[in-house]
């Protein structure tokens, strides 16, 4: 379940909108049997009437086919009986750590709860966050650069049609030769009985400059976006534009030179064009912890997935013998549904910075509110 606070009225959600981002984020080439069981369908229980949202909490429901298979295994009632504790933990997952922050006995406590499974509602909540978005002009894109050593051409980093064209590939890859080799790479970790993860990408267009704050350490754009793609089950990294290859270069080919006019192809906000432009978006479109009118671009690591079918070594809870971990039904590769999460978790973030720098009880306040700060801008004099 999903409670979203914040959304103005007027917002217009369809059940068949967070449908589609759901499908996504199941949908994929290496994932596990689960998504074979659920066809995640939203029920949108408050907040939204005659598909408008009505400005007070949204709570939306997705309901888990494969509970009916754990009713006696995860019960609320009654005793344990001759169930039997799982006490083998994974490297790499939240089992052994839990179990020892709780105090539990058995695994199944912590694993259920630690489980990507979670993110669904992620997706549900971004889902909203995306249409608010794009009713003044941000558009949310994703794509996958890498899984393994296999990626795409470095061409391809950072350009929205690129982005926008890898919804067609099971993959999320936008380039033919990238996805086939990445495919064969599946099938080897397959056979091997192992995992593999991977490098994604969020661009969000039409981002206007100020959101954010330089203000405060807790306020900046980047600390929140780093915070939000960083708990995302798996992710182990998060990288602001260029971030890593600008830590080995000179000032002087990182950061990115302001002109004087609109640029013709940037992005379009609120109807309007920006008096400046930048020919290069190495800074990712934040500085100083504001977004500065470019794309925002963020790249998130994802490590492969702990479960192993070729089960790795570990110890038991309690008595701490030798053993190896125990199977739990998952993914080989979930790189493409990472991306997906991760555009939600960046979309979550922008709406919250766009709503505190232009917030109002509706879309018409806001919007209003927006286009008075980009005439504004371009109405500016020294």
């Amino acid at each position: 379940m999903a409670l979203v606070e914040g959304m103005p009225a007027g917002v217009t959600v369809r059940a068949s909108d967070i449908n589609r981002e759901l499908a996504r984020r199941q949908a994929g080439y290496g994932r596990g049997g689960r998504m074979k069981i659920e066809r995640d369908e939203v029920e949108l229980l408050s907040g939204v009437r005659f598909e408008k949202t009505l400005g007070g909490p949204v709570a939306m429901l997705v309901r888990n086919l494969d509970w009916q298979n754990w009713t006696e295994r995860m019960a609320q009632s009654g005793d344990r009986g001759d169930i039997p504790l799982l006490v083998t933990a994974r490297p790499g997952h939240a089992d052994l750590s839990g179990v020892l922050k709780h105090g539990h006995d058995d695994v199944r406590n912590v694993l259920e709860r630690a489980s990507a499974r979670e993110t669904a509602p992620r997706v549900m909540a971004g889902t909203l966050a995306k249409l608010l978005l794009d009713s003044v002009g941000i558009k949310i894109l994703g794509q996958v650069l890498s899984i393994g050593k296999v990626r795409v051409p470095e061409s391809m980093a950072g350009d929205p049609a690129t982005a926008l064209a890898s919804d067609s590939s099971e993959l999320r890859m936008a380039d033919p030769g990238a996805e086939r080799k990445a495919r064969r790479l599946i099938d080897r970790a397959i056979k091997d009985g192992t995992s593999v993860g991977g490098v994604v990408e969020v661009i969000a267009t039409g981002v206007p400059p100020g959101l954010g704050s330089f203000v405060s350490w807790e306020r900046r754009l980047d600390g929140r976006l780093g915070q939000a793609i960083m708990s995302i089950q798996a992710v182990k990294g998060v990288e602001i534009g260029d971030a890593v290859a600008a830590a080995g270069l000179p000032g002087s080919a990182v950061h990115d030179e302001i002109f004087r006019g609109s640029r013709r192809g940037n992005p379009l906000m609120g109807g309007y064009l920006l008096p400046f432009h930048r020919k290069t978006n190495r800074a990712g479109g934040v500085e100083g912890g504001m977004s500065n009118g470019e794309p925002v671009v963020v790249r998130a690591a994802m490590k492969p997935i702990p479960t192993q079918s070729n089960a790795l070594r570990t110890v038991t809870v309690g008595d701490w013998k030798a053993t190896t971990a125990h199977k739990e039904r998952s993914d080989v590769c979930a790189v493409p549904a990472c991306s997906v999460v991760a555009e939600a978790m960046v979309a979550v973030v922008l709406a919250d910075v766009f709503l505190e720098k232009f917030g109002g009880d509706s879309l018409a306040e806001i919007q209003y509110n927006y286009k008075g700060y980009l005439e504004s801008i371009r109405g500016r004099r020294t």
